[in-house]
């Protein structure tokens, strides 16, 4: 439930130049997706974004090449997570959403970037959902690429820290009571107390 919140908040940062869309899966999972799906799908009202513009960390030069004449792009951001920010998920999950201006061209494709290597699909999504991140700070950075895989445009590579709370961590919070053996992760059956047997009454003779 945590998880869910958190990526509603998330996702109240994307533009509204992009488009999202909520559903549950046959596993009764919530999905976010950019694309509409038949259905139960719903449209996520989306508010305006107030990130700043990511601050360049020291990285080596990354070649970008010429986009070309009328398909040029005047920002590129990422918008979620904001630099240096700091995420507390016990599964390790990451919505990342980007931005361009102009939106992307239908020449183009976004690639997201973590710790130098690429994650997600690529495509014309602005939305990347990662799962099972560890735990530390790590570098995220999109870049806009064209057909042939040359890069267009970076940006520059940003922090975020990863804080994963332990199942015991999550046990001391919420203490786990009967009902949630077995229902919840950090309260496993094997875990479960033995019940009380009641000693039948035997009367004196």
């Amino acid at each position: 439930m945590r998880t869910l919140l958190f990526c509603g908040l998330l996702l109240l940062a994307l533009p509204t130049l992009a488009q999202v869309y909520t559903y549950i899966d046959a596993d009764g999972n919530r999905v976010f997706t950019d694309k509409p799906k038949s259905g139960n799908a719903e449209r996520v009202e989306l508010a305006p974004s107030n990130a700043m513009s990511p601050q360049p960390v020291s990285a080596a030069p990354v070649m970008v090449a010429p986009p070309e004449p009328g398909l040029r792009y005047s920002l590129l951001r990422i918008l979620v997570p904001q630099p240096d920010a700091t995420i507390r998920d016990s599964a390790g999950n990451l919505i990342v959403s980007v931005n361009s201006e102009p939106n992307l061209y239908p020449q183009h494709s976004y690639r997201l970037l973590l710790d130098g290597a690429q994650v997600g699909e690529v495509g014309s999504s602005p939305v990347f959902p990662l799962e099972n991140i560890d735990r530390g700070t790590h570098q995220l950075a999109v870049e806009i690429i064209d057909q042939q895989g040359r890069i267009i445009e970076r940006t520059p590579s940003q922090p975020f820290h990863m804080l994963r709370i332990s199942l015991a961590q999550k046990r001391m919070v919420t203490p786990c009571k009967k009902a949630d053996y077995g229902v919840r992760p950090e309260c496993p059956l094997k875990d479960k107390p033995p019940e009380k047997k009641d000693i039948p009454f035997v009367p004196f003779l």
